[in-house]
């Protein structure tokens, strides 16, 4: 008698979260399923998440882009400033955070003040200065303004996260290696790096996505049509004069998405350890 109300309330339970998972993927399945709708269709039947009429051609004549460059292109130019970006951030803050949470020097604290300050700093108020700054090296239109500041010191959020995940790693585990006569850079890339392990990978997830979105920083930076990325060339679908291509706009945001649910599926679990352990004894 007692297991009817406990059921009932799983039933409730389950499916509300089952309704609120759906409301929350219908744009990405309806840009999927849009993607394969005639251009007539995407608005005359836009509610519909599964096409009346299939139209394949909407993939072929968006990977074939604007302006003789193909959105293939566009990928290779995303792929590198992302993987660029993802390795650099990776590097710079584990060092950057290793220092912070286990080596003593002057003005710890005061430089420890200026990280979070850096954290809470919108990025609005460093745009100009970086672009005068960036102007005055000659990287304004080069991969440069985008790669180069992950290598550093990363992202001040990703400099934290680890910081308090090194936090949690036992002492103790240093002293001993110490002893048996590791170095302080030794200690970082034989004892912390190896346990970093869950961090890194919420650190790399990330620096990925928001590498791989990032719409603000290549619009400013690059000006020329072959080093676009993938955020740039979707922007080229949108013609206030000609007019929006939504079917082939459509098709190529959700090839642009692909990337992202793969490294998702692929690596959640570590995501997920890496911010539930975050600071934990």
């Amino acid at each position: 008698m007692m297991k009817k109300p406990k059921r009932l309330s799983d039933v409730i339970y389950y499916v509300f979260v089952i309704g609120f998972s759906f409301l929350m993927l219908y744009p990405i399945l309806w840009m999927f399923g849009s993607s394969l709708k005639p251009e007539t269709e995407i608005f005359s039947n836009a509610i519909s998440l599964i096409p009346i009429e299939v139209d394949w051609l909407n993939y072929p004549e968006g990977w074939a882009g604007f302006g003789g460059f193909g959105f293939d292109v566009y990928f290779k130019n995303s792929l590198f400033v992302t993987g660029s970006v993802v390795v650099g951030a990776i590097l710079s803050s584990s060092i950057v955070a290793y220092g912070f949470a286990r080596l003593r020097f002057r003005f710890k604290k005061v430089l420890f003040a200026c990280l979070l300050s850096t954290v809470m700093l919108p990025m609005q108020i460093t745009l100009i200065p970086q672009y005068i700054l960036f102007q005055q090296f000659n990287w304004v239109n080069t991969f440069y303004p985008l790669i180069v500041p992950a290598f550093l010191g990363g992202t001040p959020f990703f400099i934290f996260l680890l910081i308090q995940f090194i936090r949690g790693i036992p002492k103790e585990l240093d002293e001993a290696a110490i002893i048996d006569g590791c170095s302080t850079f030794g200690v970082f890339w034989r004892i912390i790096l190896p346990l970093l392990k869950p961090a890194l990978v919420t650190v790399a997830i990330f620096a990925f996505m928001w590498s791989w979105d990032d719409f603000l920083s290549p619009l400013i930076y690059l000006n020329s049509a072959e080093i676009h990325t993938i955020s740039l060339g979707l922007r080229n679908f949108m013609d206030a004069e000609a007019g929006t291509s939504w079917g082939p706009l459509l098709a190529m945001s959700s090839l642009s998405l692909l990337p992202q649910l793969i490294l998702f599926m692929f690596f959640q679990r570590y995501l997920v350890e890496g911010i539930a352990t975050t600071g934990l004894k």
